[in-house]
């Protein structure tokens, strides 16, 4: 196996480690580990001739989130943006490890980790691509379970955040994405589509 190979691997076994197990297509996943291959399944559909740090990266962007849980921080504005704040090291640090010990050279690192921690996204378009990867990935698979925990209000402010984290390929996607109708319809007036 090549040293990609061997890092993609690494990071899934980590990722299997997740005990949130949700469902998909009937077959049972650990959350993290599902997210990531969504993530690799979007980057492959934006840019199938992706970098290999970009792709390590869009791979183990959640690597192992399950151990810093929200709970542990407050419910406010400022404990949400220092909880993810807290995730990226965790994400950039872990994933560092991980190639590291494949053999990796210290500038490859070093760009996976900047890529983990969402450095330069309107300046870098790697960095760019990979926050639209995780924007179609939360469009996707979780807005129709997040617009049914929050209030309307809540769900339109995230949808206009998510827009503007978004470069233009990435909004030509999400566009295009097979949205519930009561989703469909929040989508329509966060955007005033």
């Amino acid at each position: 196996m090549s040293k990609f190979e061997i890092a993609i691997s690494k990071i899934d076994e980590y990722n299997k480690k997740d005990p949130n197990i949700v469902l998909d297509k009937g077959k049972q996943f650990q959350k993290e580990y599902l997210d990531s291959l969504r993530q690799s399944t979007w980057l492959a559909k934006l840019n199938p001739y992706a970098s290999e740090e970009l792709k390590i990266a869009a791979r183990s962007q959640h690597i192992g989130r399950w151990e810093i849980p929200r709970n542990l921080y407050p419910e406010t504005r400022t404990g949400y943006l220092t909880w993810r704040s807290d995730l990226a090291k965790f994400h950039a640090e872990t994933t560092a490890g991980i190639l590291k010990v494949v053999g990796y050279e210290p500038e490859c690192i070093e760009k996976v980790k900047n890529l983990n921690l969402k450095k330069s996204i309107k300046l870098d378009p790697e960095a760019q691509m990979l926050e639209d990867v995780l924007c179609l990935v939360f469009l996707e698979f979780h807005i129709s379970d997040f617009h049914v925990q929050h209030s309307r209000e809540k769900v339109i402010n995230i949808i206009q955040k998510t827009w503007k984290k978004m470069g233009i390929q990435g909004r030509e996607f999400a566009l295009k994405l097979n949205y519930k109708p009561e989703v469909l319809s929040i989508l329509s007036e966060a955007l005033e589509l």
